[in-house]
């Protein structure tokens, strides 16, 4: 077994682990009204995406996501969020660095001894969570979690449905697919990125990633006999139709047409949150590696963490 194989099976536990941490972080963590600003890099952005998309929606104030990077300097912010694994990453670093004495930063972070612990004002370790993968899963959703349960979500009921998503079967054979498309709407966007970035990493796999109502723009034009249309969240009217006229499979864990195979999931109870989707995406993806012959824990030109010169 792969090391991402036993990393993605121990989510569930995961996830309830970072439920019982919020009572003793929630002071570092953004309070209601507060203009927040989260950043990563690569998934760790994605998963700002999500958080970004999750607090607004509750109410809970203005929250933007951007790669580190790319954080505009001008802008104030009541807080900054950092999400990184290794507590490493060049440009994260450096933000905390520039942001420190003007921002209030905390960092979610997988390595207690990691500088980005020493440049934040405020840490929160989840060594729990910390992987010996390079390809990324339980650290990232472990982080969201979190800052779901935060935000005052179930997080016990999506580590039920995360329990569901590690065992289920695969939706389809990744040997009979040559190409993936995930779309989300709202919050799920940033899943949606971080499936396709999966496939790109663990399989080097030609996989994309769109606003579903931005689908029907332009991208749906490569949907064919042979390639997938993978839907997180709420779909838009009309869409899983427009993609079985291309021929193409769909998968979304709610609807319950000739093209899906997660409709029963749900039977006789709530559909399963996007985030045990995203599980099976992962999955999808470690599969894609090894039916091309490929080793998902030594994924082409890539490292556990970006340290730049």
């Amino acid at each position: 077994m792969a090391y991402v194989d036993a990393e993605i099976a121990s989510q569930p536990d995961c996830w309830r682990e970072a439920a019982r941490l919020v009572g003793t972080v929630a002071a570092g963590l953004p309070q209601p009204g507060e203009r927040v600003a989260v950043v990563g890099c690569g998934t760790s952005w994605f998963m700002a995406m999500a958080y970004a998309g999750l607090r607004e929606r509750a109410g809970h104030g203005e929250t933007d996501a951007f790669q580190a990077s790319e954080f505009p300097a001008g802008r104030r912010y009541d807080r900054l969020i950092a999400i990184t694994r290794s507590g490493t990453t060049t440009e994260v670093l450096d933000l905390l660095a520039a942001l420190r004495g003007r921002t209030p930063t905390t960092v979610l972070v997988g390595d207690p001894g990691s500088p980005a612990v020493t440049f934040a004002d405020t840490a929160v370790p989840m060594p729990f969570a910390d992987e010996r993968s390079v390809v990324q899963t339980r650290f990232a959703t472990t982080a969201l979690a979190l800052l779901r349960a935060h935000l005052g979500d179930n997080v016990e009921a999506l580590a039920a449905d995360a329990e569901v998503a590690v065992r289920a079967p695969l939706p389809l054979d990744p040997a009979r697919i040559d190409q993936a498309t995930f779309l989300g709407r709202g919050w799920t966007v940033g899943l949606a990125q971080e499936a396709a970035l999966k496939c790109r990493e663990a399989a080097t796999f030609w996989a994309e990633a769109y606003p579903a109502m931005d689908y029907r723009h332009g991208p749906i034009s490569i949907a064919a006999p042979g390639r997938l249309v993978w839907a997180f969240g709420e779909l838009p009217d009309g869409l899983p139709e427009d993609v079985a006229a291309t021929g193409a499979a769909f998968v979304h864990s709610r609807h319950h047409g000739c093209h899906t195979v997660l409709g029963s999931w749900a039977a006789g109870r709530t559909p399963v949150d996007p985030m045990a989707d995203l599980i099976l995406a992962q999955r999808f993806a470690v599969a894609l590696a090894t039916s091309r012959g490929l080793d998902p824990d030594a994924p082409r030109h890539l490292t556990r963490s970006v340290v730049l010169a």
